[in-house]
């Protein structure tokens, strides 16, 4: 579970809506956040899945931490997991794999 930076921000990206399951087609979802990657984004409501990356919260004004994107891909590489052809591990679905690093 990510602790994010305030409870505003936790409130945003727990939202859930009565009426929509997907956060992009429910106007009051404004925030998204990426936990295998670590990233926050504000949601386009344009009939996409868009979002724009944001780097610190609309609420409190804190730094959000930097997007893992690159070091998930990275470290499937090292794998040798090829996105292409190969199931992806559990533990990369989700943040679990950020975890498993800091272990070794």
């Amino acid at each position: 579970m990510t602790d994010h930076c305030c409870e505003s921000m936790t409130r945003q990206v727990n939202w859930r809506c009565g009426q929509h399951d997907d956060p992009f087609t429910c106007p009051d979802a404004l925030v998204l956040f990426i936990p295998k990657f670590q990233e926050y984004g504000l949601i386009f409501h344009d009939g996409g899945m868009a979002i724009s990356g944001i780097a610190f919260c609309p609420w409190c004004g804190q730094r959000l931490p930097e997007s893992q994107r690159d070091r998930y891909y990275d470290e499937l590489e090292r794998r040798g997991i090829d996105l292409d052809e190969d199931e992806i591990p559990a533990e990369f679905q989700d943040a679990r794999w950020l975890a498993s690093l800091h272990q070794k």
